[in-house]
């Protein structure tokens, strides 16, 4: 373990960890114990999730790289094992969204989304694995959604997140007598500006789509970011190790 983890705990690497459910997922991993190596596309965007681990006597550093560039990719691991110690445990949360019908849709915008969803997951993955290996012990929760199961207006995302569900349980498959779990987590709808932004793009208020949205969902609300964080701090925790492969739809409700 790295002289700069002081305090001897497990590391953990969140992608996507500056906003949203990135960030409530760094926190509550934090929370129970594990340094965290917050990653981002930027490295200044992840301070502020930084602060908020350290104000609360945790241990954290922002990372800044792109998910789906290897280079970057490894660079940022490595960085990670200097500056916390190997990680064995990794939230595959980064994410983008381009929406629009598949007749307006360009190959950029399926390019972007599957790249940073899909690729980013397998390089993240790759990069940590043997840390993981070598400790005997690992967690690989990935985000997927369930538009996995279609939704208008996200050819892409949709397939991007049903092609993390494969991947979870070949993963689960593959590395399992390692002692490493693999599991993905489906929010349905989250309030995170991602959603926020589509609310804008189907041009009503945040707050109506919100209220609507409720209205749809068993439980009567919306999910928060932290509704999330608890799942993949069971997912990650040492009780868990016998859940492998799974696909938890946090939805409110049920789904497939």
């Amino acid at each position: 373990m790295s002289e700069s983890n002081s305090t001897g705990a497990r590391v953990a690497i969140v992608t996507g960890a500056a906003r949203g459910i990135g960030a409530a997922t760094a926190l509550r991993l934090a929370r129970d114990g594990f340094a965290v190596g917050v990653l981002d596309l930027e490295e200044s965007a992840g301070k502020d999730t930084v602060q908020a681990i350290e104000a609360a006597g945790g241990q954290a550093i922002a990372v800044g790289a792109d998910v789906s560039d290897a280079e970057q990719v490894e660079a940022a691991v490595a960085r990670v094992v200097a500056e916390l110690g190997p990680p064995t445990v990794l939230v595959n949360n980064a994410g983008v969204t381009r929406d629009n019908m598949l007749f307006k849709m360009t190959e950029a915008d399926w390019d972007t989304v599957v790249d940073v969803h899909l690729r980013g997951a397998f390089l993240m993955a790759r990069a940590v694995q043997k840390h993981m290996i070598e400790a005997g012990w690992g967690r690989i929760v990935s985000l997927s959604s369930t538009s996995a199961l279609g939704n208008r207006g996200q050819a892409n995302y949709a397939t991007a997140k049903a092609g993390l569900q494969g991947f979870t349980k070949t993963l689960a498959i593959e590395l399992g007598k390692f002692g490493i779990t693999a599991n993905a987590v489906a929010p349905g709808f989250i309030q995170t500006e991602m959603t926020k932004a589509t609310a804008e793009r189907i041009g009503i208020s945040f707050e109506d789509f919100i209220a609507a949205a409720s209205k749809e969902i068993p439980v009567q609300r919306v999910g928060q970011p932290e509704d999330i964080a608890h799942l993949v701090s069971f997912f990650v925790s040492e009780g868990a190790g016998f859940v492998n492969g799974q696909v938890v739809y946090a939805a409110g409700g049920p789904k497939a």
